[in-house]
């Protein structure tokens, strides 16, 4: 009988990286009975990173094989992406002899975006190359043709007066573009396009979409009059994978105690993710906004980004306050006590989302939460902050119709409490017309999701095309 096929696997560092890309190797693993080895290079400062890493390793399911960490003392750029492609370049050396140190040879390596750099290791044990991009279609355009734009365009993307034009897709405002390309003097612009042309020399790029939601964006891949100029190799979109912690239901934690007493679809989740934090002035127009929403709510608070000398104030006997507390407006707990749950931890999102007390997601739109909001059926506020954030509202917004989102991109301004009170309203109030075409929109999204991830359907057949190839080696 022949042995499963060996498949290696890269992810950077972070959560929106760590998740997805452990979440592709327990499919691979239970689904398609592959033999996985997950070399993971992570910040070891995080304890959240830590407890998935140590979660992912209990299942079995593969082997975690954690890189170690190599000497960044001397680098100075700040930039996030070029910070993150000068970590997993330092990082090939420690992946070259691990891969050495195997006794079975992995016939293929599936590199994250940022993780490329490994393609070198995989040509000289002559695996076969895939990317796994965790984001959508429409971000992967981007990236592809990112290489294109660079040539076409003078000066600043974020000062063009049109939008940039991709072909076969849609359009992408210049105030849409993802973070390295907001400023093209930077490292991590040049880092970025270095991406996507390392991307389309892959042997087939694995993204996080499915066929029915972006249609028309993976055909133009297909198309050599379209994208296909670019992108020589096969796109297979394997999505939605998202990440399950379990459903919440026998769970003891308080959170899910006070869930479990609360109204059906009453209770809108309010989560930026894993990175995500605002103002100290833009919090305090959150809590009022919330507050006059008159809508039960779950809000992840974290320490906001600018500390303001009005931030703290003091409980009744003189102390400072050490709690959340002292990030939100006097007296709102006391007034919310009986609507608003606090937490500081995100991890149970999925479980969170799926409680039949969540009627709505307020998020920053990153693509893992999006499609947990999709999958689960749950309309959304969209809240740009980084990344392709505001590419993914515009596109949850304008074209899915799954989700609204402020008049102004938050980055640019403080929205007030009144706007964010009406867009709470506007998705959870079962009278509010327009949110009854969210709510109706994203339930045929979730179906559709199923759909696809079902025996027969579409992701679930890119799935097994793609893992059969898997045993070539390159």
């Amino acid at each position: 009988m022949d042995s499963p096929t060996h498949v290696a696997l890269i992810s950077s560092p972070g959560m929106g990286h760590l998740f997805p890309s452990l979440e592709l190797a327990t499919r691979l693993s239970t689904r398609h009975h592959l033999t996985l080895t997950v070399f993971l290079v992570t910040s070891h400062s995080s304890s959240a990173e830590n407890n998935v890493v140590a979660a992912a390793e209990a299942t079995g399911l593969f082997t975690v094989v954690e890189l170690p960490p190599a000497d960044m003392s001397d680098v100075t750029d700040s930039t996030v992406v070029g910070r993150l492609a000068i970590t997993m370049r330092r990082h090939v050396p420690a992946l070259r002899s691990a891969i050495s140190a195997l006794t079975s040879r992995p016939s293929a390596l599936i590199a994250d975006i940022f993780s490329t750099e490994a393609f070198a290791v995989a040509d000289e044990f002559h695996m076969a190359k895939y990317v796994f991009v965790a984001s959508n279609a429409w971000f992967l355009a981007l990236t592809i043709y990112a290489q294109v734009l660079d040539k076409q365009i003078v000066g600043q993307y974020v000062d063009q007066k049109k939008p940039l034009q991709i072909p076969g897709c849609e359009p992408v405002r210049p105030c849409d573009v993802v973070d390295p390309m907001l400023d093209r003097t930077e490292s991590q612009y040049y880092e970025y396009v270095k991406v996507g042309m390392a991307i389309a020399s892959s042997h087939g790029v694995l993204v996080n979409s499915w066929d029915e939601l972006q249609g028309r964006t993976l055909a133009s891949f297909k198309d050599r009059s379209l994208l296909g100029r670019v992108m020589k190799a096969p796109v297979y979109s394997i999505g939605p994978i998202v990440r399950h912690f379990g459903s919440g239901k026998d769970g003891s934690s308080e959170l899910f105690n006070w869930l479990r007493k609360q109204p059906g679809k009453s209770v809108i989740y309010v989560s930026f993710g894993s990175g995500g934090t605002l103002s100290f002035e833009q919090m305090t127009e959150m809590a009022h906004g919330l507050e006059l929403s008159r809508q039960r709510f779950v809000w992840v608070v974290r320490p906001p980004t600018v500390r303001s000398d009005a931030m703290f104030f003091t409980t009744g006997d003189g102390s400072e306050d050490q709690s959340e507390a002292r990030y939100l407006p006097e007296g709102f707990l006391e007034r919310t006590s009986e609507v608003g749950f606090l937490v500081s931890m995100w991890a149970e999102q999925t479980a969170v989302l799926g409680s039949p007390a969540v009627g709505g997601f307020f998020t920053h739109g990153g693509w893992n939460s999006s499609l947990e909001g999709i999958t689960k059926g749950v309309p959304m506020i969209v809240w740009p902050l980084y990344a392709e954030q505001r590419m993914n509202a515009t596109m949850l917004a304008d074209e899915m119709g799954v989700a609204v989102r402020p008049k102004e991109l938050p980055g640019n301004a403080v929205i007030g409490r009144e706007e964010i009170a009406a867009m709470v309203r506007k998705i959870m109030a079962e009278e509010d017309e327009e949110g009854k075409a969210i709510r109706t929109k994203v339930k045929e999204l979730q179906r559709s999701a199923e759909k696809a991830c079902a025996q027969g359907g579409s992701s679930y057949e890119n799935f097994a095309r793609v893992v059969k190839l898997f045993g070539r080696t390159g």
